[in-house]
């Protein structure tokens, strides 16, 4: 059996899979960025062990964070819970490359809880503007836009009935907030939380304007900066991509670029990959 596992900040794919069968397991998020081994093997031992029954032989792990100084933090524990299996990890980046294009040549975007971009040349990703992270990056995704919106709240820049029904659907207070952005961990995942209430407010102006201002910060800063990318098939991967695919072709339009594909999660499209490559 093999396991191809696609992993965002926020939530994780297990795709435990042969020619007979296939399983999907899904966990929390593990970004080597703000997890260690220990934390990753103490949450599959729990979540993901009890529901594999039989020997894996290949792991393929595609994640967000898994810079090459950082895979070992993913393989380590990957290690330790599969000894027998051969282990290939690597950043989310290619696993969408290889699920959006296969063995054709692209730009390959992500749009989840961060975001990413880089040109793949049909086997690896070539070139790649570093997203940054979401305090200094990550345009477009559910952190940024989250982002976006509390500044937008919290400086009144909104109508005051979307702000009313903003604290009355979340209740939560300004320090509240405060905290979670500045003090605890993951802030990351608590700012992208909010991304569901500016999809269903897209039709306030405001918030399409923020969704799609950020979206074209995006291609601006990310794709336009691949020489030729206009050449090339610009596809998108991600739950931000997917939700707000009308706005972020709009976007798209702004920036004459022309979108491929859109798809909410590359899992499907990797275990294809993997049956034959």
């Amino acid at each position: 059996m093999k396991i191809v596992t696609d992993s965002g900040s926020t939530k994780c794919d297990w795709a435990v899979f042969d020619e007979n069968a296939l399983q999907i397991i899904n966990t929390q998020g593990f970004n080597p960025f703000f997890c260690t081994s220990e934390q990753i093997v103490s949450v599959l031992k729990k979540r993901l062990l009890p529901k594999i029954s039989a020997e894996i032989t290949d792991i393929f792990f595609y994640g967000a964070g898994c810079r090459i100084e950082k895979c070992n933090v993913i393989s380590t524990a990957l290690f330790a819970l599969f000894p027998q299996a051969k282990i290939e990890v690597q950043s989310d980046l290619l696993g969408a490359s290889r699920a959006l294009f296969g063995n054709e040549a692209g730009i390959a975007c992500i749009l989840g809880t961060g975001s990413n971009s880089g040109f793949y040349d049909r086997k690896t990703i070539v070139k790649n503007v570093t997203p940054l992270g979401y305090i200094l990056g990550d345009e477009g995704s559910g952190a940024n836009l989250g982002k976006r919106f509390l500044s937008d709240c919290l400086k009144n820049q909104l109508p005051e009935k979307l702000t009313q029904k903003f604290f009355k659907t979340y209740k939560i207070s300004v320090p509240q907030i405060m905290e979670n952005v500045y003090n605890q961990p993951l802030a990351n995942r608590f700012l992208a939380q909010f991304v569901p209430f500016l999809k269903e407010n897209i039709a306030e102006v405001s918030i399409y304007n923020l969704v799609f201002d950020a979206f074209t910060d995006f291609f601006t800063l990310n794709v336009i900066q691949y020489a030729d990318y206009q050449q090339y098939n610009v596809s998108f991967c991600g739950s931000v991509a997917h939700h707000f695919s009308d706005v972020l072709k709009a976007a798209a339009i702004e920036k004459n670029i022309s979108i491929g594909k859109i798809i909410a999660s590359p899992i499907e499209n990797l275990i294809a990959y993997h049956s034959t490559n």
